[in-house]
């Protein structure tokens, strides 16, 4: 996963690269729609550096003004560790924070998290946490404005930018295929997104978003990448076929998609598992 030696990379990299330098955290009417940027180019905008992972600042398409603002990253990004197979993490209380950025990647102030909506690693690989703060508030204070998740499955061949606020740095790549099955380690991941061949990831991209370039909207989340060619351990994920046979191929990178969190919103615009045609992984 796109996590591990991300701090011994980002110091030989810091040494180096002042591009990369490390910055610090600094009655009731109906309730307005949160705003929707125009689309633009992508860039580091509404971007969230955590400590040890990429995020993003992020909103349903059905969010309103007034709910409190979320943060997208993966569940191997967890502050608890990795996630264990089967294992669903759901309104789980959490003091996590980042540093959220710029269109160029500058620190605008620090945002906090007190609760943990949803996070897995089975089926897909994502952690979606509530802010202490509405979008309101954030917009305010800091001039951002959330990434939109995507409501339907993107298409093979989609163009797409990853903006990875742990390095700042971007990312321009496409939509290849999907995989039916992807497994690492004790892992395994449903219909996810495998990058075309000159998109090289790196550890460290952990968690960030997967912009379609056309819409601006989120429709997934980098989350892995084969390192050494090997087959289904740690770092190198395989594709699994029907018939059970796998394969691997070194340096290829992968990511999961994140419209299957619209499939599970009751009218509160809560994650409920029990919704007709949920998608996400149940307990």
């Amino acid at each position: 996963m796109r996590l591990r030696r991300a701090l011994a990379l980002g110091a030989a990299l810091l040494a180096t690269s002042s591009g990369m330098l490390v910055g610090t955290a600094p009655a009731q009417a109906a309730p307005a729609p949160a705003p929707v940027a125009e689309r633009a180019a992508v860039t580091l905008a509404s971007t969230i550096r955590l400590n040890n992972c990429s995020a993003a600042l992020v909103r349903y398409p059905t969010s309103v003004n007034s709910d409190r603002a979320m943060m997208l990253t993966n569940g191997h990004c967890y502050e608890g560790g990795f996630i264990n197979a089967g294992q669903v993490i759901q309104n789980r209380s959490s003091s996590r924070s980042g540093t959220l950025l710029n269109s160029t990647g500058g620190s605008l102030g620090t945002v906090r998290a007190d609760r943990v909506l949803y996070a897995t690693m089975t089926g897909t690989d994502v952690a979606l946490y509530r802010l202490t703060t509405t979008y309101s508030t954030i917009k305010n204070r800091f001039g951002a404005t959330a990434l939109t998740l995507a409501d339907a499955r993107p298409a093979a061949g989609t163009t797409m930018t990853i903006p990875s606020s742990y390095w700042r740095r971007i990312w321009n790549c496409k939509a290849e295929t999907f995989v039916d099955t992807l497994r690492e380690d004790q892992w395994t991941w449903r219909d996810s997104i495998r990058y075309d061949a000159a998109c090289d990831t790196i550890h460290g991209t952990s968690g960030s978003p997967i912009v379609d370039d056309a819409s601006g909207r989120v429709i997934g989340i980098n989350n892995t990448g084969n390192d050494n060619g090997q087959m289904c351990t740690m770092n190198n994920p395989c594709e699994v076929a029907a018939d059970g046979t796998t394969k691997a191929y070194q340096g290829q990178s992968y990511g999961q998609q994140t419209y299957w969190f619209t499939t599970c919103l009751n009218s509160s615009r809560a994650i409920d598992l029990t919704v007709a045609g949920c998608l996400l992984t149940k307990p």
